[in-house]
């Protein structure tokens, strides 16, 4: 696993207090020897919810569906089959054939169906109500497994990806999902593997985007936003009339502005889509308003805020996802807080063409 010693010693204190506390607990209200019988799994459990806890195997569903399962096929087998190595060995299988499509595949769980089956007296002795112990473990330490993480700065459960929002609000695919590999050539590539993988569709199709960019950060060398930004950038301030920010960009074909305070510090941006918004939000009493804009009305009253910005030190290709897929036309760059340029759609266009050309040397 590629972590670092800190986030072992992290997952083995989490892994240590949740099992001492769920088993604590299972020994204080049913006793030592159903305890005992039970520790295993819950064991196992621990070093998943702890250790590897984005993983598929390791959400809460996981956890308390594959307890759940495991044991009424458990008892279903030990009625008909009686506690024998034979009946526990058919309660596994049958435990992981229902987990599998119930979405709830836990390797621990195959351990409870065993424990029951084989737990002796102080198991067989509960009947039915072993679904009470087995499910205060997995609740248990399923708590502790919340609580620890998220105190120490593990996100848990894995949240699911949201889809990207759709600014144009056409059929298109998104930008970056254009070239490449598509949703499903991944699904195709999954049926081929055709054996069960511990990482969501989601994880996994951010893995390998991430390694793309990687790999085109590094076969794109060292350009950062310094080195393509507009440094003679045209801006505005607060108390900038629209009827000012319309000549600005209009003579210097622009379609945004920056807008910087009393202190050079950038407040927020103007676009022509920002414009047209005050059009449609202007009274229709105004004369004005029917065939455009109150040219009076301050910028503060109209612009964007806060600013998507970059450092001068941000690699181009970090670049990319902002202007292609976030609907930005122009990405401020500042260094210590102050504005210092501006990257366009057309600046990085020509950085990715002149990249292109000294390749193809």
């Amino acid at each position: 696993m590629n972590t670092r010693p800190r986030e072992w010693l992290r997952a083995g204190l989490g892994a240590a207090v949740g099992v001492l506390l769920s088993t604590w607990a299972c020994h204080w209200l049913f006793g030592a020897g159903v305890a005992s019988h039970l520790v295993g799994p819950l064991a196992a459990s621990a070093v998943l919810l702890f250790a590897v806890s984005s993983g598929a195997l390791a959400q809460p569903w996981s956890i308390v569906g594959s307890y759940l399962v495991a044991t009424i096929v458990a008892l279903a087998v030990l009625q008909v089959g009686g506690a024998s190595l034979l009946s526990a060995s058919v309660a596994v299988g049958l435990a992981l054939a229902l987990m599998c499509p119930l979405r709830c595949l836990h390797p621990p769980g195959g351990a409870v169906a065993f424990c029951v089956v084989t737990g002796g007296p102080d198991v067989a002795g509960l009947g039915v109500g072993v679904l009470t112990p087995v499910l205060l473990n997995a609740l248990v330490l399923l708590g502790c497994a919340l609580l620890y993480n998220n105190l120490t700065r593990v996100r848990y459960p894995k949240a699911h990806a949201q889809p990207a929002a759709e600014l144009h609000h056409t059929q298109d695919v998104a930008p970056q999902q254009r070239v490449g590999f598509t949703a499903a050539d991944l699904d195709h590539a999954l049926e081929d593997l055709g054996e069960f993988v511990d990482v969501t569709r989601e994880d996994l199709e951010q893995i390998i985007r991430a390694t793309e960019k990687h790999a085109l950060r590094r076969s794109m060398g060292d350009i950062r936003a310094g080195q393509i930004m507009s440094r003679d950038v045209q801006c505005a301030t607060p108390d900038t009339t629209l009827e000012q920010a319309l000549r600005l960009l209009e003579y210097h074909h622009l379609k945004a502005l920056p807008v910087l305070d009393e202190t050079r510090r950038l407040v927020g941006v103007v676009s022509l889509i920002d414009l047209l918004g005050h059009s449609r939000r202007a009274p229709r009493s105004d004369f004005l308003a029917r065939f455009g804009l109150r040219r009076d009305v301050p910028l503060s009253k109209v612009m964007s805020h806060p600013v998507t910005c970059v450092d001068s030190n941000a690699h181009v290709v970090e670049l990319i996802p902002l202007l292609s897929e976030q609907g930005l036309h122009c990405l401020p760059v500042l260094e210590a807080g102050e504005l210092v340029g501006i990257i366009t759609q057309t600046d990085l266009i020509a950085a990715l063409h002149r990249d292109l050309i000294v390749h193809l040397g």
